[in-house]
């Protein structure tokens, strides 16, 4: 695979498996639970992504619409 904005070759596969157990902060919003499956990130208990280790980039199609995390009510 070749990095979709520098084109490089040293493109890393990160897979974890996380028992439920993913933080994530966006802004003053967090989250203590399941990998989300909106954020391009995996989903459920595995992280799945591909980054670029010359350019920094994730790859896949960005933007991505508002995450679930986002709308959340700070009540909740």
């Amino acid at each position: 695979m070749k990095c979709q904005k520098c084109k490089s070759n040293r493109v890393a596969s990160v897979q974890s498996h996380c028992s439920d157990l993913c933080h994530i902060e966006i802004g003053d919003k967090e989250s203590n639970d399941y990998v989300p499956e909106d954020m391009g990130i995996g989903g459920g208990d595995d992280v799945e992504f591909d980054y670029c280790l010359d350019c920094g980039q994730i790859q896949g199609e960005f933007p991505l619409p508002t995450s679930s995390l986002e709308e959340t009510n700070e009540e909740e």
